[in-house]
């Protein structure tokens, strides 16, 4: 299962549009079986180590633990507020983050969905050398634990990775990835977390300072935008591709694994087993989904893309599909532009508060995503 590197400066027609809110089909229980156990010894001493350490304790310089530095980390905390369009409970770590200062918004509004939490997660972190901005939007029955758990363990693997130091962030991210699938099955093995056919998707970003890249990571549809100013015109175009399972590469490998896509009727192509009724996922990547792992050509590994230096003004976009659902790139650029970076957090809240009201005028109040909007202003390097 190769990864395939994706253009920062892709087209937004990459972005295959499709309605995305139901990711999880019909699954008939009957149809599921154990996996086998794959549980490391590895994996059990990094969680138990993650467990006791936060994010800011395991940073490395130079393959140290980098101490006696300005690092601020804030991020979401699984909560059970049923209050629809609530924004969700978060933890700060280190240092006040200037979020004001920095250029930074974020928002996490719960959707209407009386059935289930918040599932969205997302986390932040600004050090010296480097930036890490995430966004996970979990799915399934336990789908808010995965994404809990995807977003503490995921920052933790790539700031403790002593090539940090040499800005290898691609390769970083990709064994992060791949890592944190391993320690979300072993977290099911030993019953800490119920992953079977619960999963996350994944997009980060690591903004390195002290070459202005930035390099973006992802798996599933949570898509990452950047908006360019041209003179007086600004231009949104999707760093991310949505992965769906009718896209041709994607199709291949599910199919060579013995899984299937099936359209689903309604809006979206899903996988299957063989000759089985699970998972029923409308995605072909993400971390988590185990059985779709095993039986269907699922995959964990991330499309990287590189966010080169540029001398023009530039926002990041990290949102979960809440708000890609009815407002595309440029749609959002346009609506956020004229916020300055001081009022970065009006304009998180304002997207927010838009693809809300999308919602409820498209859906006609029956149904809202959970909505997730982490926005980052660029200065001109």
């Amino acid at each position: 299962m190769g990864c395939a590197s994706s253009n920062a400066t892709a087209p937004e027609a990459n972005v295959v549009k499709q309605r995305r809110r139901l990711s999880v089909g019909n699954v008939d229980a009957s149809d599921v079986h154990e996996v086998d156990d794959r549980t490391t010894q590895e994996d059990r001493g990094l969680i138990a180590q993650f467990n006791q350490q936060n994010l800011l304790d395991m940073i490395q310089r130079d393959g140290q633990p980098a101490k006696g530095r300005r690092n601020s980390a804030i991020c979401s905390s699984t909560d059970q507020n049923p209050t629809s369009f609530a924004n969700k409970t978060m933890q700060q770590y280190g240092d006040e983050l200037q979020a004001a200062q920095h250029g930074l918004g974020y928002t996490c509004r719960k959707g209407l969905k009386p059935e289930s939490p918040n599932q969205d997660s997302w986390c932040m972190l600004k050090t010296d050398d480097f930036s890490i901005y995430g966004v996970f939007d979990g799915h399934g029955q336990k789908g808010h634990d995965v994404s809990n758990f995807v977003k503490d363990v995921l920052p933790k693997l790539i700031v403790s990775d002593p090539r940090s130091a040499q800005s290898e962030w691609g390769a970083i991210l990709t064994d992060a990835f791949r890592k944190t699938q391993s320690m979300v099955h072993t977290s099911d093995k030993m019953k800490q977390l119920n992953a079977q056919m619960s999963g996350t998707t994944a997009t980060l970003a690591v903004h390195d300072h002290r070459n202005s890249k930035i390099t973006v990571a992802h798996v599933a549809d949570s898509t990452a935008v950047l908006g360019t100013k041209t003179g007086n015109a600004w231009e949104g175009v999707a760093l991310t591709r949505d992965h769906k399972p009718n896209l041709k590469d994607e199709k291949q490998r599910i199919e060579k694994a013995g899984g299937r896509v099936v359209f689903d009727g309604y809006a979206n192509h899903r996988v299957y087993a063989k000759n089985a009724r699970y998972p029923g996922l409308n995605m072909s990547r993400c971390i988590g989904d185990l059985l779709g792992h095993q039986d269907c050509g699922i995959s964990c590994e991330p499309e990287v893309a590189v966010v080169d230096p540029s001398s023009k003004e530039r926002i990041l976009f990290l949102c979960s599909d809440g708000v890609w659902e009815f407002i595309t790139p440029q749609e959002a650029i346009t609506l956020i532009h004229h916020y300055s970076s001081t009022e970065a957090q009006k304009a998180a809240d304002f997207l927010a508060k838009e693809a809300w009201d999308r919602w409820i005028r498209e859906e006609g109040g029956a149904v809202v995503d959970d909505i997730t909007v982490v926005l980052v202003y660029l200065k001109p390097a």
